[in-house]
């Protein structure tokens, strides 16, 4: 039995190194390019958590015939004057937009991190401990439920911290040294976005610090990747280090403020003791007379955050006014024919079928489907050339969008705690792994549904692609057999109905007047 378990985990693991490998490349092939728009009046919209745009408050600059200011455009042409090949190649891989580059790392280290802990040879299960994230296990397993709250988080606190930023740019107007000093060579697209304080040293210094709290083990690598990304911005011609240095403080203010949300929403009780799980799971057997039941061998003592629906959600006061309908009773002619539908499916499984299936499922070792609908948006933001400021507020909407439509689906998947087709079907099989949690409602189809509506909303033309693709995420899982038809339908109404208030939130930031 233990050989059986060992060969199935390390064919797990090489499975997910492959996906891991083919679904999250470094980088996007993009380089700096020209912004559609500026947003002069960016500083006067509406942050998340911040009060205004001014909240955070700044050293004024010294004027660009100032001593100390020449002596920082001598230095940077000095340093400009002698660098690296690998310093040159660090600029063209963070672009002016470095936001997405950002975004990147941290699927990075979500596919990295999402590996489910396995069995002890006793047969018991040991958690991830933040207060050892060492291990073993190492902290944290980037389920779906942590990747789109460590998404949120970050991106929030980008949006927050550029809208601060272009604040401070269009009340002072320190031009870039490049328009200065004609000797100084920038390396993208000239642009008249003031350069003070840097809008890249906020990504910077707000991701490292977002990205350090939800991936403690990976303090250095993080680290070394803002060394890299600041000075990039100095040897691009864009910033002197006063403009960097005032970027960092900002990002440094921003991120205290997500920082201190995060660490109050709830989450740290998200994965429960087995007596509050046994108990959620027989209020609903009280309730409804059915109760999803972990099929794992050995059996794991806890499902997936039973708690992740009672996380403070960004947009919606109370989870349970957005809860949706029941699912059928299992003696309903509506559930009799979901089960002849699903045997149907897999009795005569299509190529097609299969490769919806697998190129949706987003399993253990990827980015998890927040992962993958945060690298649709970034292909469109770059085709679409947004600046720096939209890239900013496109992520931060998304994925508040999907970090509470991910709350009220767990909310819905503890409270009716419905069985998967795997525990009601004789004999039946999927074509991927069940996951550890109830079914009702699908979590593919409420992240895909919430962030599909978001994209279509910033990118209106692109509008019904982005809804077909969360479409075809939803009944991917139905034709990999882990989920009910209407576990995907529903899932879809739900995800596109918590959307919209964060939608509505957007609609009155003032970025559309």
């Amino acid at each position: 039995m233990n050989n059986k378990i060992f060969t199935l985990l390390l064919a797990l693991g090489l499975i997910s190194l492959a996906s891991c490998e083919k679904d999250t490349p470094r980088y996007l092939p993009y380089e700096g390019y020209a912004f559609t728009d500026t947003d002069e009046d960016g500083g006067d919209w509406i942050p998340v958590l911040q009060e205004s745009g001014a909240a955070i408050e700044i050293t004024a600059p010294e004027s660009t015939d100032s001593q100390s200011y020449l002596d920082e455009l001598e230095d940077m042409k000095e340093a400009m004057a002698s660098m690296t090949s690998e310093q040159k190649k660090a600029i063209k891989y963070w672009t002016n937009n470095p936001a997405i580059r950002w975004n990147e790392i941290a699927l990075e280290l979500i596919a990295k991190y999402n590996l489910i802990p396995g069995p002890n040879a006793d047969g018991t299960y040991t958690l991830p401990n933040p207060s050892n994230p060492e291990g073993p296990p190492a902290f944290p397993f980037a389920h779906p439920p942590y990747a789109c709250r460590a998404l949120a988080y970050m991106s929030v606190a980008q949006f927050d911290g550029l809208i601060s930023a272009w604040h401070h740019k269009y009340n002072y107007n320190r031009p870039a040294p490049y328009q200065l000093d004609e000797n100084i060579v920038y390396a993208y697209e000239d642009n008249d976005i003031p350069s003070y304080p840097s809008d890249g040293a906020v990504i910077a210094r707000a991701s490292r610090n977002i990205l350090t709290a939800m991936f403690p083990l990976e303090a250095e690598y993080l680290q070394g990747l803002e060394e890299e990304h600041l000075e990039s911005l100095m040897l691009s011609g864009g910033n002197v280090m006063s403009d960097i240095d005032a970027g960092v403080e900002i990002g440094d203010a921003v991120s205290t403020t997500a920082l201190a949300r995060a660490a109050n929403d709830g989450m740290k009780n998200a994965q429960t003791p087995k007596a509050v799980s046994d108990s959620i799971k027989q209020a609903a057997l009280d309730r409804f007379g059915w109760a999803w039941d972990n099929l794992e061998i050995p059996v794991r003592p806890v499902g997936l955050t039973p708690l992740f629906g009672k996380v403070t959600m960004w947009s919606i006061d109370d989870v349970e006014s957005v809860r949706p309908i029941a699912p059928p009773q299992l003696d309903s002619q509506e559930f009799l024919d979901d089960v002849k539908l699903l045997k149907d499916y897999a009795k005569n499984m299509t190529d097609e079928h299969r490769r919806i299936a697998n190129f949706w499922q987003d399993g253990l070792g990827t980015y998890t489907p927040p992962g993958h609908w945060n690298r649709i948006a970034n292909e469109l933001m770059v085709e679409y050339r947004l600046n720096p400021l939209q890239t900013t507020r496109t992520l931060a909407y998304m994925n508040m969008a999907i970090m509470d439509s991910g709350i009220s689906c767990w909310d819905a998947k503890y409270y009716y705690h419905y069985p998967r087709p795997i525990q009601l079907i004789e004999g039946f099989k999927t074509i991927a792994g069940t996951p550890n949690f109830p079914s009702y409602i699908s979590g593919h189809s409420v992240f895909s549904a919430a962030a599909s509506e978001v994209l279509a909303y910033v990118f209106p033309e692109e509008a019904s692609k982005m809804r077909a693709w969360a479409e075809e995420a939803a009944i991917s899982r139905v034709y990999g057999g882990i989920h009910w038809s209407f576990d995907a339908t529903v899932g879809t109404e739900q995800g596109r109905n918590v959307a919209q208030y964060t939608i509505d939130r957007a609609k009155a930031d003032g970025a559309d007047q």
